[in-house]
């Protein structure tokens, strides 16, 4: 019993220490900048949706976001949980049209859209 209580935690341990986080080199982008601008916001959506250039940041975003939803943020690191509730809840409640457009293009089978709107109203403060 103790043989297999010992592979067990093992396992456990391998399992967590080949879990991988996204990269942290834009842990601390000023998401509050960027909302409080429309226009960075909205080169930002551009950028996910493929209608106009990206920054780096945009580029890393557009490439680990569908992930990002379909794990509910699994790899990213404390700062990019905090950070990405705050842009989706800003979006729902301030931004609506925006959110629909990238919902669109992010979940056009609705898979996310309604966990991460009751989220962000569960929050019950808007940015």
């Amino acid at each position: 019993m103790k043989v297999a209580i010992i592979f067990l935690a093992i396992i456990a341990v391998a399992l967590a220490a080949t879990t991988k986080t996204y990269t942290s080199k834009f842990d601390d982008v000023d998401v509050d900048g960027i909302l409080g601008s429309d226009r960075l916001l909205r080169n930002y959506v551009n950028c996910l949706l493929d209608r106009g250039p990206c920054t780096k940041e945009g580029v890393t975003l557009k490439e680990i976001l569908p992930d990002a939803l379909a794990t509910s943020c699994e790899s990213c690191t404390e700062k990019q949980k905090t950070k990405s509730e705050k842009v989706i809840r800003h979006l729902v409640n301030n931004k609506k049209e925006l959110w629909d457009e990238l919902a669109v293009k992010y979940d056009p089978n609705n898979e996310y859209r309604k966990k991460y709107e009751d989220q962000a109203k569960a929050k019950g403060i808007n940015v």
